[in-house]
C-alpha cells in the first residue's frame, strides 16, 4: 500500500446503500460491461480504477498503482480510506462483502460516501467480482490489514486480519473468467493510455502502471500538476497552434466545471469530454452547452466589433469548431449517464451551467486578448467560406446520386439483393483486382467498387476539396449515407463495407487513406461495426496436387514444414489481388464460409486521433519520428 494520511472514521458501513442483487451479471455480462471481447476485459480494469479515482476526487487518495501480473490477473492499489469492513445493517454482511457481491451497492447512492463519483451505477466492483474466477480484496484501515477472498463472485472466507499497518488503502486483485471473455490478454498500452488520461483529469494524483509479464517488468508513472491544460498541450504536440492553451475552472451549484482549449491550423475538431473523469465518448449535455456558448460568443464578438456585415449570416457551430482542440471536464454529485458504459451525460442542468460559465469566461478572454481573438475569428471565417463551397459540391454529389437512382456509379458492380443487412461492398484498387473480384464474388450479396489510384488524403483537406475528388464522390454515392450534415446511417446500402487492397506498400497506403476517410467522415459506420478489412493470403504453397495458402510469413514457414519434401515446394507471393484468379480470390478472401476479415473498431479515441494526426497530417517531423521508431517492427514489406 502507498501512504497518505486520511481520515477513515467518517466512512463506515452506513455509507453503503443496497439496491438489488447480482445474479443477472453472470447471465448477461454484455449488459454491464458492453462486450466480452478485449474491450470488455479492459472495462473490468476501468471499473476498479474508477473507485480509486473517486477516492482521489474526494481528496483521500493521491497514489494509484495498476499492475498486470504474469498470471492474467490485474491489481489496483490505492491509498484512500479503505473500503469499510464493519457490518452493514441491511445485508448483515460486512460493507466490503456487500460492495463486492451486491449489485448497486456502494458509497455513491446518497449515503454520504462521495460528493462526486464516476461509478454512477455502483455495479463496478461487484460486476468485476461476478466475472472473475478469483478475487482478493485487501483493506488497510484503523491500523489493521484485512483480507478476504472470493471465487466466482462468492466469498470463500471471512474477513481476516493479517497484520498491522500505518497507512489506509484498498487493493483489489482479480482473475477474469476465461469462460466469459474471448481473451485474457490485457493490452499494456491500452491501460497506459487510459491511466495517462486519468492522471490529466485528476491533477495532483500519481498513477503507476506496472507490467510484470515480461522477464523485465515495465513501469510507467504519470503525474500532471497542470491537469487538463497539460492534456490539451499533449494532444496538440506537433501541430501548428494559435497562442497558448486557454483554461478555466469554476465551482458552481451543479458541481465543478473545467475547460481547456486551443485552436490549431488543422481542419479537424478534437474535443474530449468527461464527467467525474469518465470519458463520455458520445458527449452529452456538457458538450452541448460548450458548443452553444462557443458559437454564441464568437458571433457576438464579430458583430460587436463590426467584423461582419449586418445582413450576413452568423457563423455556424461547425465554422467555429474547425481546428479546435478542447477538453471539457465536469464533476457533479448525481450524474445521469446513458448505459452502464457511461458514454453520454444526460444531466440537463449541466448544459445550462457549462453554457453560462464558459460563455462568460470566453467572452472576457476574447475582449482581453484581441490578437488571439483576431486569429480565431480569421480561422472561423475561412472555415465558413469553405463550408459554402462544400455545400455546392455536396449538393452536386447528392443530386447526382439521386438522378442516377438504382443505376449508381457506372464502375460499381452491385449485388442483386436489396436487403442491406445481407449486402457486402468490397472496395478494391484498380480494374485488375476489380475484374477478379467481380467474377469470383457471390452476385447475390456482394458488390464490387474498383477505385482508380489513391484517393485524396482528407486529413488536411476541407470538404469542398474532398467532394471534388471523383473516387470519393463515387464512394459516397455507392454507400448511400451521405456526408456531413446530410449523413444518415439508416440509408446505408451495405451492412458490411470491406476494404480489400493489395498486400504491398501501395495497398497499405490506399487502405490507410480509406481508413482516414471513414474515421473522419463516416465514423458511425465504424462505431456500428460496419467497416471491415479483407485478409487475402500472402503466399500460395503448392507441390503436386496439394495447395495451401499462408496469410503471414510465420504461417508460410510453418506450412512449408508440413509438406513431405519442403525443398520442392513452389511458393508464390501474391503482391496484388489481380494475380489471383477469380476462384482463388473467392476461396481465400471473399467466401463468407471460409474467409477471415478484420472488423475495424476504435478502442481508444485519443490514441486514434494521435495516429491519424501523425501519419496523415501536414506536419512532417512527427511522421518521420513515428516511422523511425516503428520501422523495425514492419513485416511482410515489399518495396
Amino acid at each position: 500500500m502507498s501512504t497518505k494520511n486520511s481520515n477513515s472514521s467518517n466512512y463506515s458501513a452506513e455509507h453503503i446503500q443496497v439496491l438489488e442483487g447480482l445474479e443477472a451479471v453472470r447471465r448477461r455480462p454484455g449488459m454491464y460491461i458492453g462486450t466480452t471481447d478485449i474491450a470488455g476485459l479492459h472495462h473490468l480494469v476501468w471499473e476498479v480504477v474508477d473507485n480509486a479515482i473517486d477516492e482521489a476526487m474526494a481528496g483521500y487518495c493521491d497514489m494509484i498503482i495498476v499492475t498486470i501480473h504474469n498470471d492474467n490477473s490485474v491489481s489496483v492499489d490505492d491509498n484512500g480510506r479503505g473500503i469499510p469492513i464493519d457490518t452493514h445493517t441491511k445485508t448483515g454482511k460486512s460493507a466490503l462483502e456487500t460492495v463486492l457481491t451486491v449489485l448497486h451497492a456502494g458509497g455513491k447512492f446518497g449515503g454520504g460516501g462521495y460528493k462526486v463519483s464516476g461509478g454512477l451505477h455502483g455495479v463496478g466492483v461487484s460486476v468485476v467480482n461476478a466475472l472473475s474466477t478469483k478475487l482478493i480484496a485487501e483493506v488497510c484501515r484503523d491500523g489493521k490489514k484485512y483480507v478476504q477472498e472470493y471465487k466466482d463472485g462468492v466469498a470463500v472466507s471471512d474477513i481476516k486480519i493479517v497484520g498491522e499497518v500505518k497507512q489506509n488503502g484498498t487493493k483489489i486483485r482479480f482473475w477474469p473468467d476465461v469462460n466469459v471473455f474471448e481473451t485474457l490478454d490485457f493490452n499494456f498500452q491500452t491501460i497506459v493510455n487510459r491511466m495517462r488520461q486519468q492522471a490529466y483529469l485528476t491533477k495532483g494524483t500519481t498513477i503507476q502502471i506496472i507490467d510484470e509479464r515480461l522477464e523485465k517488468s515495465i513501469r510507467y508513472q504519470f503525474y500532471f500538476e497542470g491537469g487538463i491544460k497539460s492534456y490539451v498541450h499533449h494532444l496538440n504536440q506537433g501541430k501548428e497552434v494559435f497562442g497558448d492553451v486557454v483554461c478555466m475552472g469554476k465551482e458552481v451549484d451543479e458541481g465543478w466545471i473545467e475547460i481547456a482549449l486551443q485552436y490549431t491550423q488543422g481542419f479537424q475538431e478534437h474535443v474530449f469530454t468527461f464527467a467525474n473523469t469518465i470519458h463520455t465518448t458520445e458527449g452529452g449535455m456538457h458538450l452541448t452547452g460548450f458548443r452553444s456558448a462557443l458559437t454564441r460568443v464568437i458571433n457576438n464578438y464579430i458583430r460587436k466589433n463590426n467584423l461582419i456585415k449586418e445582413k450576413e449570416d452568423n457563423l455556424t457551430s461547425d465554422d467555429v469548431r474547425e481546428g479546435l482542440t478542447a477538453v471539457i471536464s465536469v464533476k457533479l454529485a448525481n450524474p445521469q449517464f446513458e448505459g452502464q458504459t457511461k458514454s453520454k451525460l444526460g444531466n440537463p442542468e449541466m448544459r445550462t451551467a457549462v453554457e453560462t460559465v464558459f460563455g462568460e469566461f470566453f467572452q472576457e478572454y476574447l475582449e482581453e486578448n484581441p490578437n488571439q481573438a483576431k486569429d480565431i475569428v480569421s480561422k472561423c471565417f475561412l472555415a465558413a467560406r469553405a463550408r459554402m463551397a462544400a455545400r455546392a459540391a455536396r449538393d452536386t454529389v447528392i443530386r447526382k446520386g439521386a438522378l442516377e437512382g438504382m443505376t449508381l456509379p457506372g464502375k460499381l458492380a452491385d449485388c442483386s439483393t436489396k436487403d442491406p443487412t445481407q449486402s457486402e461492398l468490397f472496395i478494391v484498387e484498380g480494374d485488375s483486382a476489380g475484374g477478379s473480384a467481380k467474377q469470383g464474388r457471390s452476385r447475390e450479396i456482394q458488390a464490387i467498387l474498383p477505385l482508380r489510384g489513391k484517393i485524396l488524403n482528407v486529413e488536411h483537406a476541407r470538404m469542398d476539396r474532398i467532394l471534388g475528388n471523383n473516387e470519393i464522390k463515387t464512394l459516397i454515392i455507392a454507400i448511400g449515407v451521405g456526408i456531413g450534415e446530410l449523413f444518415d446511417i439508416s440509408r446505408l446500402r451495405y451492412h458490411k463495407v470491406v476494404i480489400m487492397t493489395d498486400a504491398d506498400v501501395d495497398g497499405a497506403h490506399i487502405r490507410t487513406l480509406l481508413l482516414t476517410l471513414f474515421y473522419r467522415y463516416f465514423r458511425e459506420l465504424i462505431d456500428k461495426g460496419h467497416l471491415y478489412i479483407a485478409q487475402p493470403p500472402l503466399y500460395k504453397l503448392s507441390f503436386g496436387k496439394r495447395a495451401e495458402y499462408a496469410y503471414s510469413e510465420e504461417q508460410k514457414i510453418d506450412q512449408t514444414k508440413t509438406f513431405d519434401d519442403p525443398e520442392k515446394v513452389n511458393i508464390q507471393r501474391y503482391k496484388g489481388l489481380g494475380e489471383m484468379n477469380p476462384e482463388q480470390l473467392w476461396e481465400t478472401t471473399m467466401n463468407p464460409e471460409t474467409r477471415t476479415m478484420l472488423r475495424v473498431s476504435i478502442e481508444d479515441a485519443e490514441r486514434a486521433e494521435k495516429v491519424f494526426d501523425t501519419l496523415m497530417g501536414v506536419e512532417v517531423l512527427p511522421r518521420k519520428k513515428f516511422i523511425q521508431t516503428h520501422a523495425k517492427k514492419v513485416r511482410n514489406l515489399d518495396i
